[in-house]
Formats: structure tokens, C-alpha cells, sequence
């Protein structure tokens, strides 16, 4: 890939799970790569194996919890790393519990870095791209945004208004040269099922690898400027939601 064309990333929950795995993913396909999540210690580890593949790769810190300050924090990245072609939003956070026992302050949580967030993120990123006439968005929403699950409330709401989210955009900015995809995983064994806030027992061996995953936000990346994929729903074989 020539100096000209390459393409520079910034992907959001790159420490771990399927923001790790695409991060690697675009980095052995010659990306340069904005890498955000919370932790500065994973990232540097993350960043130094993008390196190996021969890009660049740089860690920005940012808690996208704290709403109001991430749409600025985008547009600082954008201005020190350079302007991003390609955006994937992988952070989010796992919620279980009945909708009765969620309290307002756990809604907020879920909907905050789960939806506002990305809305934020988008925010910081879409002038340069609008600029530029040109960009592509990937958003990695859930299943359970598609189909409620007993128990999963907070997040199934959070994961539909992405799709939501994802769906107006692309309608708002096609005209601009900007491609949308959200694209909806069924279960994937990654960290999520070890964090306190998810309580539930799957056969993790039979769900998706972040590897499968990230494969798919890579090609969903790499298509011809003139084809998007909308929507993408990716399930294990096994049918393990």
C-alpha cells in the first residue's frame, strides 16, 4: 500500500476483545492506527504490536464515560494524529438484570458508554470526514439490540438505539461520501462475561472469537468506496446467542 493510500483508524476499546483484535487486524493491512480505550498500560501493549506490523500506531487515554468531554477529546486525537478515514466504535460495557431492579444511575451507565458515547465520538470525528467528502463509520452494536433477551434490558435498549443512531446517520450523510455500518454480533467470548456487571452462564466455547469478528469490520473497511454494507449480522454457527 502506497504512502498515498494509506488509510489511517481510530477505533474506541482497543485494550481488549474486539477493538484489540481489530486493531491487529487493520494493522497487519497497513492502517495507521488511533488507538482509545481506558487503560494506558493495554493499549502501549496493543500499540507496540500494531508497530510490529509496520504502521503507526498511537495510544490516546479517554474514559468515554465522561460524556461531555469526549466529542473535544475526538477532535484533539483527529488533530494530532491526523485526520481519520476509517472509525470503529468497539467500547461499550455488558449489563445484566431484570429492568425492575436496574437503578436510574446503572441505566444512565449503560446508555452513556454504550450510546452517548458513540454518539460523541461520531460528533468529534464526522466534520474532517464531511471536509473531506470522504469516511467510513463502523459501529458494533449487539443481537440483542435486533431481539430482547429477559434480563439483558439496559443493554438491549442501548444496543437498538445505536442501530437507530447508525441507520439515521448513514441516511443524514451518504450524500457526503460517508459510509455507515453497524454491525450486530451474537455472543463473542470475550472479557465482557467476567466484568461484575454481567451475571450469565454460556458455553463460551461456542461463541464467536473477537479474531471472527474483527475480520468482518476489516472487510466491512476494506470494500470499493462505492459499496457499504448497512448492516451486518454475525452469528456463531452453533446458534449460542
Amino acid at each position: 500500500m502506497s504512502v498515498e493510500q494509506k488509510r489511517r483508524a481510530l477505533i474506541t476499546g482497543a485494550s481488549s476483545g474486539i477493538g484489540r483484535e481489530t486493531a491487529l487486524a487493520f494493522a497487519r493491512a497497513g492502517m495507521d492506527l488511533a488507538l482509545v480505550s481506558r487503560s494506558m498500560e493495554k493499549l502501549a501493549t496493543v500499540c507496540q504490536a500494531a508497530k510490529h506490523a509496520g504502521v503507526e500506531a498511537k495510544a490516546y487515554p479517554l474514559d468515554l464515560s465522561c460524556v461531555s468531554l469526549v466529542q473535544e477529546k475526538m477532535q484533539e486525537i483527529a488533530s494530532d494524529f491526523g485526520e481519520i478515514d476509517i472509525l470503529v466504535n468497539c467500547a461499550g460495557i455488558g449489563y445484566t438484570g431484570s429492568l425492575s431492579e436496574t437503578s436510574l444511575s446503572d441505566w444512565n451507565l449503560v446508555l452513556d458508554l454504550n450510546l452517548t458515547s458513540i454518539f460523541q465520538c461520531i460528533m468529534g470525528i464526522l466534520p474532517g470526514m464531511r471536509a473531506r467528502g470522504t469516511g467510513t463509520i463502523i459501529n458494533v452494536s449487539s443481537i440483542a439490540g435486533k431481539q430482547a433477551f429477559a434480563n439483558w434490558g439496559a443493554y438491549s435498549v442501548s444496543k437498538a438505539g445505536l442501530i437507530a443512531l447508525s441507520q439515521t446517520l448513514a441516511q443524514e450523510e451518504r450524500a457526503r461520501g460517508i459510509r455507515v455500518t453497524v454491525i450486530h454480533p451474537g455472543a463473542v467470548n470475550t472479557e465482557l462475561w467476567d466484568t461484575e456487571t454481567v451475571n450469565a452462564n454460556f458455553d463460551r466455547s461456542k461463541m464467536l472469537t473477537p479474531e471472527i469478528v474483527a475480520q468482518s469490520i476489516l472487510h466491512t473497511a476494506l470494500l470499493p468506496q462505492q459499496a457499504v454494507i448497512d448492516e451486518l449480522i454475525l452469528m456463531p454457527s452453533a446458534g449460542v446467542l
